[in-house]
């Protein structure tokens, strides 16, 4: 009896370092958090907290400041941000104006500094109508000439929201600034209480000396236990 269970025995061993061999699986609890919506993966994930990245165009660096969250409690404003990131990217307004917070809205802000007394406030049902409104808004003053940003919903939002696309954005950081420039950051004074999200997409370009990287920062409110939408800030580097 033992040797007739001998051979099947030794058969299942070999199999099973086969498959091992043939079929690694890695158990290293560290592996990047993935979002199901789209493709987007958070490779470069920083969730050290801190409100300030680096400046002059580069990635930041610095030491951790805060308590990292975990990854569960990062992940529904990860996957928030996410479908709202695909959303922009695929001109899918239903799905963004749902994100929108139903009462305060969402907030515009062209460059990294947020102004409450001069940028635009839109409401859900204008953003799921966005494609239909042709009218001309100011939406604040373009860097170095000073000039007024005269444009329509769709032209900011190809100029000044989705510019780049941030569904590939190199480094994402949570309640982070990954990289800064000459414009003040001040995101968390003007929404309390609130978490963001940084996609940024760091300079590609050494000719351009750090010049070229640019930002989509999701500001998202807790409420009723799900993460609404109350602002969107654009960063690039600015004289």
């Amino acid at each position: 009896m033992k040797r007739t269970l001998l051979f099947p025995c030794a058969l299942c061993l070999l199999i099973g370092l086969l498959l091992g061999v043939l079929l690694p699986i890695d158990w290293n609890d560290n592996k990047p958090a993935t979002s199901d919506a789209g493709t987007m993966t958070f490779s470069n994930l920083d969730t050290s907290g801190s409100a300030s990245g680096s400046s002059s165009g580069s990635s930041s660096s610095g030491t951790q400041t805060e308590t990292t969250l975990s990854p569960g409690d990062n992940f529904p404003l990860l996957s928030a941000a996410c479908v709202v990131n695909q959303a922009l990217l695929r001109h899918d307004y239903d799905t963004l104006s749902s994100y929108v917070h139903p009462k305060q809205g969402v907030t515009f802000t062209p460059y990294s500094t947020v102004d409450p007394d001069s940028d635009l406030c839109f409401t859900a049902a204008q953003i799921q109508g966005l494609a239909r409104d042709k009218t001309v808004y100011t939406w604040g003053f373009e860097d170095g000439r000073g000039s007024p940003i005269k444009m329509t919903m769709e032209q900011y939002f190809e100029r000044y929201v989705y510019n780049s696309d941030y569904t590939h954005a190199s480094l994402i950081g949570v309640d982070r600034i990954i990289t800064t420039g000459n414009a003040l950051e001040n995101l968390t004074e003007a929404y309390p209480g609130c978490r963001f999200v940084d996609f940024c997409i760091p300079s590609s370009d050494p000719v351009n000396d750090g010049l070229d990287w640019s930002s989509l920062k999701l500001v998202f409110q807790l409420e009723d236990n799900s993460w609404y939408l109350v602002g969107i800030v654009h960063g690039e580097w600015t004289i």
